[in-house]
Parts: C-alpha cells; structure tokens; sequence
C-alpha cells in the first residue's frame, strides 16, 4: 500500500522539495452547516508546499491545487510543478488521505462536495499565514471534484463564512468542474474566475458548466469578478494528462441529472418541489439520481494530440493574468 501524500518525498526536476503542511478543516454534511456557523467534526488534512528555486525570502504569488476524484496524480504534480518554475509558490493539497479515502470516483458521497470546499478554504487561510505567500495574491486551482469545489469556495456567501474579511481569494481556475450542484444567486465578488472543460467530457455536463458560468457573470456585475469559459474541442475528462484515453468501468457518473440549487443560507432546493431542506445532503440526490435512472457506470478520461499543451498554455496565462 502507497504511503500517505503527507509522508511522502516530493522533489521536482529543479531540486525543489515539497513541504509538508498540515492545516485544520472540517467535514460539513452540505453548505448549510458552513454558512450557517454550524458546529462542525473538524479534521486535520494536508498538502506540500513547493517554493521556486532561488527564491530570495519575499511573498510570492500562490496557486493552491484542488485534485479531484483519485486524489493527488502524476498530473497534480506535474501542473504543481510547471506553477512553480513559473514563479508562483505552488501547495497541492491532499483531502484523502486523512479521511482514510483512496478514491471517490465509484462513490462521491463518501465526503460531502461542501467539505471539499471548506478544504480549499482552510488552505486559503492557512497559505495566508505563511511568510513565503502574499496573502492578497492567492489563487484557486481545482480538478474535476476538485473544479467543483475551488468554484463554490468562491462564491460569496461561502467564502464570506469561512474567511470573513481577512483572506481573500484573488482568481480560480476551475478545470473541467462538476456542476450538479449550482448556487442560485453564485455572486462571486471581486474574485477572477475560468472555467474550463471538454466538449466530449462524459463524467461533468460541458452544458451544465456553461450555464453556471453565464448564471456567474449575471449575478457578479456589481462587484469586480468576471468569469470567462473554455471549452477544449474533441476533449474528454482530464483532458490536461499526458496520457492516452483511458475508460474505467466502475466509475458511477450522472451527467445528464437534473441540477440541484442551493439557496443563500446553504440549503439544497428540491428538484421535484422547489422546497430547500438543510438537512438534505449529497446523499438524497445521489440517490434519487440512481433511482431515476440517470446514475450510470463507465466513464473515460485522458488526452489526445497536444490537448495537454494547449491545457498548459491556458493555465499559464490565466494565472499571469490574474495574480
């Protein structure tokens, strides 16, 4: 069995060793119990640091990566790795392995989507603190379930709960983000955000994201965030590997479910009533996505031809751009 990312040694091609770094989170049932101010089981979960060679003590720029659904891959590394020649402060954060998870992608409700929010917020906060960062210049980069949480962190009504008016996030770049769950209202502040996704992705609707981003910009016309939307031609799931398509059987995905929304204080709204419920969860709608007919298994992920640069590119001029 794998070490624990924690335990391991990180060392990229330019001598740069990872830092281990434990921070405190939590695990809320739904964003209700973050927004809420709710009492919650807290957890310590972790992730490395990695400083650009040479670097002369002074606050950096940072990037903090979200992976998604089989935690931490060569791929997470890789892009860690590329921020970091590029002159950012780079922390990649590992929410499995002290939730004793090895992978969520055949059972996603083994956390909530809000506790994977409320990660890439603790990590904000506990980046903020560190001597190497500019705590002004920090953003978000998540993958997949990944994607979908850096892209509810930085709604307005989450981060508020969590950061208040201490940290801030500067941009987020969400990479091919699921987007069964949609805040009604997703004003997202001053905060620069990208969404970026393949129009053959079979696990997240490309169609789905679109709508979110659209819904984004609408409702974040009085404060200084915009978003902006890729979709990559001919590019299915995880489109940013180096590696060739792979399909995997056993992975449940529900693409073509309803959306669920989630109103201001947290709590999801029924599809089928138009009632929210705070004590409903991931589970309830998971659930009825199985019984509806829309969870099905099979999925397939990977890159063809230079996606994976054009993927790097972007990304690369995304965060020049925005920190």
């Amino acid at each position: 069995m794998e070490a624990r990312f924690l335990e391991r040694t990180i060392t990229f091609a330019n001598g740069v060793e990872g830092e281990a770094i434990e921070f405190e989170s939590a695990n809320p049932a739904n964003f209700y119990e973050i927004i809420s101010g709710a009492e919650l089981p807290k957890i310590t979960i972790d992730g490395k640091l990695f400083v650009p060679p040479g670097h002369d003590g002074s606050p950096l720029p940072t990037v903090i990566v979200v992976p998604g659904s089989v935690g931490v891959a060569e791929s997470h590394l890789m892009h860690t790795e590329t921020l970091c020649e590029a002159g950012y402060a780079a922390f990649i954060i590992d929410p499995f392995g002290a939730r004793n998870v090895t992978s969520t992608f055949a059972n996603q409700t083994q956390f909530s989507f809000a506790a994977s929010a409320l990660d890439a917020l603790a990590a904000v906060k506990a980046m903020a603190a560190r001597p190497e960062v500019d705590a002004g210049r920090i953003g978000l980069q998540g993958h997949s379930r990944g994607g979908s949480a850096v892209v509810q962190a930085a709604m307005e009504t989450t981060k508020s709960a969590v950061l208040g008016s201490g940290e801030t996030i500067r941009a987020v770049y969400g990479v091919y983000p699921w987007g069964g769950q949609q805040f009604l209202n997703p004003d997202i502040g001053d905060t620069q955000m990208r969404i970026v996704i393949g129009e053959q992705d079979n696990w997240c609707s490309p169609q789905q994201m679109q709508g979110y981003a659209q819904a984004i910009r609408l409702a974040s016309q009085t404060g200084q965030g915009e978003v902006s939307f890729r979709l990559f031609e001919n590019a299915e799931h995880s489109f940013d590997r180096r590696q060739g398509i792979e399909d995997f059987p056993d992975a449940a995905v529900a693409p073509h479910a309803p959306t669920v929304y989630i109103d201001d204080k947290g709590a999801f709204i029924d599809v089928i009533t138009g009632k929210s419920d705070p004590k409903t969860t991931d589970f309830d709608f998971m659930a009825r996505a199985a019984r509806e007919g829309f969870l099905v298994t099979g999925a397939s992920l990977g890159s063809k031809g230079d996606q994976a640069d054009q993927f790097r590119e972007d990304m690369l001029t995304f965060w020049r751009e925005a920190l």
